[in-house]
C-alpha cells in the first residue's frame, strides 16, 4: 500500500490560474481568494495529478461507510460513453432556489425539479474522477475555459457558493452526457435544512432515497446514525 501526501500550498498554486475566473460564480466570498481555490480541486484534478493515475476517488470527511469502498470503484465499469466523472444527485431542493430566475423565465424546464425526471443538481461530497477520460475529453477542457464559464453563469443567471458542486451542477444542466449519476445509496445526504427554509412542500420529493445505504453523509453537521 503507498501512501502519497500533497501539499495544499503547492496544490493550490496549480490550481488557481485554471479555477480563477470561475471562482468568483461559485465561491461564498464576494471576491476570488487564492486559498479558495482548493474547493475546486476536483474539476481539475486530471492537470493536477501525474498522468499515469487514472481514476481517483475523491470524498468529504463527514461521510460514514456502510460497505467496501472498492465496491465504488466498480462503478467506474458502468460509465457511458463520453461520461468523466461519478456523482449523485443533491437531495436537497437547493438548486430548485438557485435556479429561481431561469426557472420563472422557463416554467418548463427540467433544470431544479427533483428526480426521477428533473434535474436536481449533483452534490460533490462523493466524486468517482475518470481524469484519463477528463483529459481526453475535449467538451469537458472547453468548459473549463473562463469564457464558456461566463457564458453559462449567464444563461442560467448562476451565482452559487458550493464550489466544484455548483460547477457540476451548471455543467450537467447543459451537458449530463458527461455524468455517470451515482445511486443516491453512494451518498445518502441527511442534511434537512431546505425543508425548514421555504421546501417544506417538496422536500420530500428531493430527500427520499430507495435501498439500503452504502455511504452517509452527514452534510451541514447532520448526525450520522449510528449502528
Amino acid at each position: 500500500c503507498q501512501v502519497i501526501v500533497h501539499d495544499v500550498n503547492e496544490l493550490t498554486e496549480k490550481l488557481f490560474p485554471i479555477v480563477e475566473a470561475m471562482q468568483k460564480h461559485f465561491s461564498a466570498g464576494s471576491g476570488t481568494y487564492y486559498s479558495d481555490s482548493i474547493f475546486f480541486l476536483s474539476v481539475a484534478m486530471h492537470r493536477i495529478m501525474p498522468k499515469e493515475i487514472t481514476q481517483i476517488i475523491q470524498v468529504d470527511l463527514d461521510l460514514k461507510y456502510k460497505t467496501n469502498i472498492r465496491d465504488l470503484f466498480d462503478e467506474f465499469d458502468n460509465f457511458p460513453e463520453g461520461a468523466v466523472i461519478g456523482i449523485a444527485r443533491e437531495m436537497q431542493p437547493v438548486y430548485r432556489h438557485t435556479f429561481w430566475q431561469y426557472r420563472r423565465e422557463n416554467p418548463q424546464t427540467k433544470v431544479g425539479e427533483p428526480p426521477p425526471d428533473g434535474l436536481p443538481g449533483f452534490n460533490s461530497g462523493v466524486l468517482l474522477l475518470n481524469l484519463e477520460a477528463m483529459r481526453q475529453s475535449k467538451l469537458y477542457n472547453q468548459l473549463l475555459e473562463p469564457t464558456m464559464v461566463q457564458k453559462l453563469t449567464e444563461k442560467y443567471h448562476f451565482k452559487g457558493h458550493l464550489g466544484d458542486q455548483d460547477f457540476f451542477t451548471m455543467v450537467g444542466m447543459e451537458h449530463p452526457e458527461l455524468f455517470h449519476v451515482l445511486d443516491c445509496t453512494w451518498n445518502r445526504q441527511l442534511c434537512t435544512w431546505w425543508r425548514d427554509h421555504g421546501y417544506s412542500d417538496v422536500f420530500h420529493q428531493y430527500f427520499q432515497c430507495e435501498g439500503e445505504v452504502r455511504i452517509y453523509h452527514g452534510n451541514c453537521n447532520t448526525p450520522i446514525p449510528e449502528d
